[in-house]
């Protein structure tokens, strides 16, 4: 069973007043930053925050749900972040969630959940499986712009309290 987080030294970084969804991502993957940047320049409503799976503050926060963060061919999201609600989703739930709380167009992808999980999860990993081959790896992971950088509690903390 999934253990619920209530406190983060991150949290700081979040209003309490709305709900935050967190994002998860290995650093290096090309996908997953082109995500990260898809996700930051439609999110107006700043619902969004991204750690990355490489560091302290992911590792610590996957460690209290029972998950070891070395799994870096999953994406995680922590649904409403810092709230009594607090979840954590992975691959294609996690993905799923993130295109719905973009609203708009993007909510059209919720219908995926009509598929069976099995394969939905099935087709992620085929992505998974080849996503540096297809979308590169970097060196290290990338640093954020500027006006995004308090959005990356990896960077706003070093892990949760």
């Amino acid at each position: 069973m999934l253990a619920r987080i209530r406190s983060f030294d991150a949290l700081d970084a979040v209003p309490e007043t709305s709900s935050k969804t967190l994002v998860l991502y290995d650093g290096v993957c090309g996908l997953c930053n082109d995500l990260n940047q898809f996700l930051l320049k439609r999110d107006p409503n700043d619902r969004f925050r991204f750690a990355s799976l490489q560091s302290e503050f992911a590792a610590s926060l996957l460690k209290r749900y029972g998950i070891n963060a070395v799994d870096l061919d999953t994406v995680y999201v922590v649904a409403d972040f810092g709230q009594p609600s607090q979840r954590l989703l992975a691959r294609s739930d996690a993905i799923l969630h993130v295109l719905a709380r973009l609203g708009g167009v993007w909510s059209f992808f919720r219908a995926g959940r009509v598929l069976p999980k099995r394969l939905r999860d099935a087709l992620y990993n085929l992505v998974a499986r080849n996503r540096y081959r297809i979308f590169g790896k970097y060196e290290v992971c990338l640093m954020p712009e500027g006006q995004y950088r308090k959005k990356f509690l990896d960077l706003v903390t070093t892990k949760p309290s």
